[in-house]
């Protein structure tokens, strides 16, 4: 089967059916690497001792850089490239400094080998985003927040804020004046019970997901073969010794330090000329065609070319129909957009259309998209997960000696962890029923952000947990502390997948695949990562609350930006009031358009499955409704046409030459934004 294609839904044949032979290349090496895999290891007492030696240096590096001291990026959109978006800046750099200090004489006997080095990464890949801006310092901020801002809001105090449990965060002026303009000692009598709570909270949902993955992670890696981008370029960065000691070393490829070179000097030059204007610089962003405000064009938008080197080459390494459908299929949208225009609707942008239920709904479309595709991973994966549960329910020992963990204590830890989250929820005000649908939609989005992560690792936007809730029940037909809730967790059910706390889960699933390319003891490694999960949880705590007490929330880079947490923290009040108060009911239309949104997607996957000629991936469908226009259209575009040209005439063997450049294009990008976040870090902030 090749890499990035639908299966039949049967795995017990070796030969494919009628719609699923393809010629689509795999940046996939465990086949060619099979004769000279190692044998499983690699997750060493040395590994592991580094690895938490790691994740202790760099949590406070992480969070103060992008915390405390961000300053925004002029070449990345937005000015962001965290620890969490793909590809994710800070293992990388710390592989490849590990890798480069084998160079040096003095450190030849501590060298890692290959599998040990992957390990680490893996590792600090899961845990980094807890001490970024997104998660952690998100959940720990916003619960102080609606005490702070409820002061000069005397209609929240009788709506919601008396419906906070005590044990969420404490509540007590000096505890929240203090988060919030500091200097002051930390309060930890006070924060004891909710450091506990969520801490409890944040496990359970990392194990259920976990163990979720651990279920059908060979299923995608070993069966359908998947392409996971991601997790190629720790593999194509980090090269081996010929001697056959297996020890790590830079690569040698001259082609990827070509990239490297090259998306270094590029990035590099953007961000000097950011801080010194005279310092000549290439646009990365070329406007092609500016917002027009009236008329059915008005649904172009702002046309930009984007040529950042990362984007196209982690667009170049997905398969071509996939690439093919996005870019298609965005057309069509917009089509559809002016189309609407034109008869009638509001003049504006095809990526701005924010209605639930205003034709063509895009993100409600993409949302029920999400929904099908975890209905289709399952349904796909149906006879893997039947023989995963007759081997969990089975006396007989044996059948998943190689998994990340046996199916029983998979088992097990999913309903567990299930159990206690749904309590928690009910504890917090929750009805069990509402409390139960919630963590099930959790878990199956989770669920799709990972295949989505293994096919195609973009960050597209779908609908919020809230807007879900709004659309399909209804804010009057839940409790006033469901709704609170709902808010409250939104950095578990936001919007985009790396920036929010999937991104955790995400990671997992890319260090199970390095762990099968390596052939690292995938168990040892999952022992591992829930070991450093915890401590990277405790740390995250720690340093949010005594640099937000020290310095003020509002007075870090973070607080007082205009980045998505602030932006969180600080609406989430209002609009926990807004939705308590307005009583809307359900949104039919909304409701139609995301099941036609599910529909479409199963659709396009029976398609692709049943019909070779179908030319449509059913990810692209998803990715065309989410994707905004500056990401949807010319990356895409132009890594379909590289790819298209390379493969017609260079074939399979080209195409596997080229990888290596691609990934020194990534990680020159990588690179980069890593020293000017290294550079922010020790001028805090002022270059």
């Amino acid at each position: 089967m090749s890499a990035g294609h639908w299966p039949a839904p049967s795995i017990r044949h070796a030969l494919p059916k009628r719609g699923m032979t393809s010629t689509e290349p795999t940046t996939d090496s465990a086949t060619a690497d099979a004769a000279r895999r190692p044998p499983p290891g690699g997750v060493t007492r040395r590994a592991a001792f580094i690895s938490l030696l790691v994740v202790a240096v760099t949590a406070p590096v992480i969070f103060y850089s992008e915390v405390v001291w961000f300053r925004p990026s002029a070449y990345f959109r937005g000015g962001e490239l965290p620890a969490a978006t793909p590809p994710a800046p800070w293992p990388l750099l710390v592989v490849w400094l590990l890798a480069a200090l084998s160079i040096i004489p003095a450190f030849r006997r501590l060298r890692l080998t290959r599998t040990e080095l992957l390990t680490v990464y893996s590792v600090v890949l899961v845990v980094a985003p807890l001490s970024g801006v997104y998660l952690i310092f998100y959940l720990l901020s916003q619960i102080p927040s609606y005490y702070y801002l409820g002061r000069s809001q005397p209609l929240w105090e009788p709506t919601f804020l008396k419906l906070i449990p005590r044990w969420w965060g404490p509540s007590s002026f000096d505890a929240v004046e203090s988060y919030f303009v500091g200097p002051s000692s930390v309060p930890w009598a006070e924060w004891a019970l909710p450091l506990a709570a969520w801490s409890s909270f944040i496990i359970c949902l990392y194990l259920a997901n976990a163990c979720f993955l651990v279920l059908l992670q060979k299923q995608w890696i070993q069966h359908e073969r998947l392409t996971f981008p991601l997790a190629q370029i720790p593999l194509q960065a980090v090269g081996e010794t010929s001697g056959g000691d297996g020890f790590a070393r830079l690569p040698t490829n001259r082609v990827f330090w070509a990239g490297l070179i090259v998306a270094a000097a590029i990035g590099f030059l953007s961000e000097l000329s950011q801080r010194m204007p005279s310092v000549p610089r290439m646009p990365m962003q070329i406007t092609l065609i500016a917002n027009q405000p009236v008329g059915p064009v008005a649904a172009l938008g702002q046309v930009e070319l984007w040529l950042f080197p990362w984007l196209i080459s982690l667009a170049y390494m997905v398969p071509k129909d996939l690439l093919f459908t996005v870019w298609l299929l965005w057309l069509v949208r917009i089509g559809l957009s002016a189309l609407t225009i034109a008869y009638g609707g509001e003049p504006m942008p095809a990526d701005q259309w924010w209605s639930y239920d205003g034709f063509p709904a895009p993100f409600s479309q993409a949302t029920g998209a999400v929904v099908g595709l975890a209905i289709w991973a399952l349904w796909i994966a149906r006879r893997h997960l039947a023989r995963g549960l007759r081997i969990a329910f089975s006396r007989r020992v044996g059948g998943d000696q190689d998994e990340p963990l046996t199916y029983r204590w998979a088992l097990i830890g999913l309903v567990a962890c299930t159990a206690w989250m749904v309590a928690f929820l009910v504890l917090s005000g929750c009805r069990p029923m509402i409390g139960l649908a919630y963590i099930a939609l959790l878990l199956g989005v989770y669920l799709a952000y990972a295949r989505l992560q293994a096919e195609a690792p973009f960050d597209p936007f779908f609908w919020w947990f809230n807007d879900i809730a709004a659309v399909v029940v209804g804010m009057r037909n839940l409790l006033p502390a469901e709704v609170l809730t709902i808010y409250t967790l939104n950095w578990a059910g936001g919007s985009l997948p790396t920036k929010v706390f999937s991104s955790c889960t995400l990671n997992t699933l890319t260090s199970f695949k390095i762990a099968d390319a390596t052939g690292a003891s995938p168990r040892r490694l999952t022992y591992l990562l829930f070991g450093a999960f915890v401590i990277a949880l405790g740390l995250g705590m720690v340093l949010t609350l005594t640099a937000s007490y020290h310095y003020g929330y509002l007075t870090t880079a973070a607080g007082k930006g205009e980045t998505w947490t602030a932006w969180a923290v600080r609406d989430a009040g209002s609009m926990t009031f807004y939705d308590i108060t307005s009583k809307a009911d359900r949104n039919i239309g909304g409701v139609m358009y995301m099941a036609a949104g599910a529909a479409l997607f199963v659709f396009f996957g029976l398609m692709r499955l049943r019909f070779l000629w179908w030319p449509f991936h059913p990810v692209g469908y998803l990715l065309a409704n989410s994707l905004p226009q500056r990401v949807g259209v010319f990356p895409f575009f132009i890594a379909w046409i590289v790819k298209v040209l390379v493969t017609r005439y260079g074939g399979l063997r080209l195409y596997r030459a080229t990888i290596p450049l691609a990934v020194g294009l990534i990680m020159g990008d990588v690179l980069n934004s890593s020293l000017w976040n290294l550079i922010g870090l020790i001028t805090k902030g002022q270059f």
